[in-house]
């Protein structure tokens, strides 16, 4: 995966984000979206993230990977 720094990542626009109200699941690129859904994947089965915001992050992943 690209190498995404904390410099950079906090000046990523709240629209590269999965969850832009919370910063979290960042998408600057195919392979960051790509791992934002794998991740949103095992924190909705692990509980710590509800259907409703999983579907938001592979909604916006889908965009960025052009599905």
């Amino acid at each position: 995966m690209s190498t995404l720094s904390t410099k950079r990542r906090d000046y990523l626009p709240k629209g590269e984000f999965g969850l832009p109200a919370t910063r979290k699941y960042p998408m600057p690129d195919r392979r960051h979206a790509a791992n934002a859904k794998a991740r949103a994947s095992q924190q909705a089965e692990a509980g710590k993230l509800s259907a409703g915001a999983k579907a938001r992050i592979d909604a916006k992943a889908n965009r960025v990977l052009g599905k």
